[in-house]
């Protein structure tokens, strides 16, 4: 049975996070649903870009999903944080053991849910944000911490859902898409 990843996307979401997170778990062939908060068909993301959804986060059950992530973007970050929406799904996830990533300034809104595991990164400046940022670190592109992925920023989107692929599918699929999109640095 195919693992099944919703991706909530609000207004003023990071194009390339979300983006390369869809696109390298699809190539995983992992469902994903990429699901609105604000309820409209087509969210615009921090760089003016549209982005069709297949769902609305009010809609949403955790109950077959196995991985919720966030994309980052200041203003994208705020609204997740803000939804109640999204803010409930991501404690069922949570309270259920599931796998929850976030990147960029996103882990904020694990924050706001209080999830966020102790270890994590954000893109810089982010952590100032979070209540108690004293593990976070700078120094790796992706942490895992418990069923928390985190990751910095757009350049790290591509290692983050690679990630991703290894928790959800095995080293095997992991290791044949890193190869195939010639990730090497990650």
């Amino acid at each position: 049975m195919n693992k099944i990843v919703v991706i909530p996307l609000a207004s003023g979401f990071e194009e390339i996070e979300a983006v390369s997170v869809i696109d390298i778990l699809r190539r995983a062939d992992i469902k994903v649903l990429v699901a609105s908060v604000e309820g409209e068909n087509i969210v615009k993301g921090a760089n003016g870009i549209g982005i069709e959804t297949e769902a609305h986060m009010s809609d949403m059950s955790s109950e077959n999903i196995d991985m919720i992530v966030l994309p980052g973007g200041w203003e994208g970050t705020n609204n997740l944080a803000e939804s109640i929406d999204v803010q409930n799904f991501i404690k069922k996830m949570n309270d259920a053991g599931k796998l929850i990533g976030a990147i960029c300034a996103a882990p904020y809104a694990l924050d706001q849910a209080g999830v966020l595991s102790k270890n994590f990164t954000c893109y810089p400046g982010a952590e100032e944000k979070i209540k108690d940022s004293s593990g976070y670190t700078d120094a790796k592109k992706v942490v895992k911490d418990g069923n928390i992925i985190t990751s910095r920023g757009p350049a790290t989107a591509i290692c983050f859902a690679l990630e991703i692929v290894k928790e959800l599918v095995g080293e095997e699929k992991y290791s044949a898409i890193k190869s195939g999109v010639l990730a090497d640095f990650c």
